[in-house]
């Protein structure tokens, strides 16, 4: 059975990347046309710009013009950016009245899709736009988190991962566009089972420079300290102790193991359908994409 290839692996046939390619090209679907016949891209996922990187390029740019055409779908007289936001704007800093386009044809499911896979290709995206951006895909195409790494070249978890995300606490997404902790660093925040928990190990991560296995450590820690509100709990053998932390550490949530008699049980915690789905790619394994 046939699988449907990520877009990611085939965008670099839709950009030219030098000018010799652009040349080469000149007469088989680039064109230049007015910078104000362009509007951005209305499914653009990144939110964030760096003021001075966009300075640093619109510089270059008057300097050696645009090398990269920017990618562009015709609508009546008018076009809509596909990829390329960025170079844009900074060719209008720069003060450019014409720019290079390749015109393609495309719906605002591939909009999306081509804005998402140009931006995490050149990493311009932090994990909250990218996740934001999966959700988007989900919400708006009825998209599946399979279907969504499958059009973006990724594993399922890696997209379920980044989209668990928007479950944190705005102030803690908030540390994660302002680059205070990592998307990893959030991610191991989501066992915990408040915002004000979250919150509270967030603000030691960042008084104490934690890195992220350290910050899974203290995760660990505090879920181990919640106190049962049932009848107390069995003292385990230190061996078994030690297995339901190692338990923990590698599936990223709350796992108690109970001993009766000479057998017993293991409890998984999760919080959420993406929390399950974490714990299914763990204990069953990834379908190969």
């Amino acid at each position: 059975m046939s699988k449907r290839r990520g877009l990611g692996r085939g965008l670099g046939a839709l950009i030219p990347t030098d000018q010799e390619t652009a040349v080469e090209n000149k007469g088989n679907g680039v064109r230049t046309i007015a910078v104000t016949d362009i509007q951005p891209n209305p499914h653009q996922p990144r939110t964030v710009m760096d003021d001075t990187k966009l300075m640093e390029l619109s510089a270059s740019i008057r300097e050696h013009g645009l090398i990269q055409p920017l990618i562009v779908t015709q609508e009546g007289e008018k076009f809509t950016l596909i990829a390329g936001e960025r170079r844009w704007r900074a060719s209008q800093l720069a003060g450019l009245t014409e720019v290079p386009v390749v015109v393609k044809e495309a719906t605002p499911q591939e909009m999306l899709e081509l804005a998402i896979i140009e931006n995490v290709q050149r990493a311009d995206l932090n994990p909250l736009e990218e996740a934001y951006a999966y959700r988007q895909l989900m919400d708006e195409f009825s998209m599946t988190q399979e279907e969504v790494a499958q059009r973006m070249g990724k594993g399922r978890s890696t997209v379920a991962n980044l989209v668990r995300l928007i479950n944190l606490p705005q102030n803690i997404q908030q540390a994660v566009v302002n680059d205070e902790i990592s998307g990893a660093h959030a991610r191991a925040l989501l066992p915990l089972p408040t915002p004000e928990a979250q919150t509270a190990a967030m603000n030691q991560i960042i008084k104490l420079g934690l890195s992220v296995r350290q910050t899974e450590r203290l995760v660990t820690n505090l879920l181990a300290t919640e106190k049962p509100v049932a009848r107390p709990r069995a003292t385990l053998p230190p061996e078994l102790a030690d297995l339901e932390v190692q338990f923990r550490e590698r599936l990223g949530t709350r796992v108690q193991i109970e001993k009766v008699g000479n057998g017993g049980r293991v409890v998984i915690y999760y919080y959420s359908n993406d929390d399950l789905n974490s714990v299914y790619d763990v204990i069953v394994g990834e379908e190969d994409l």
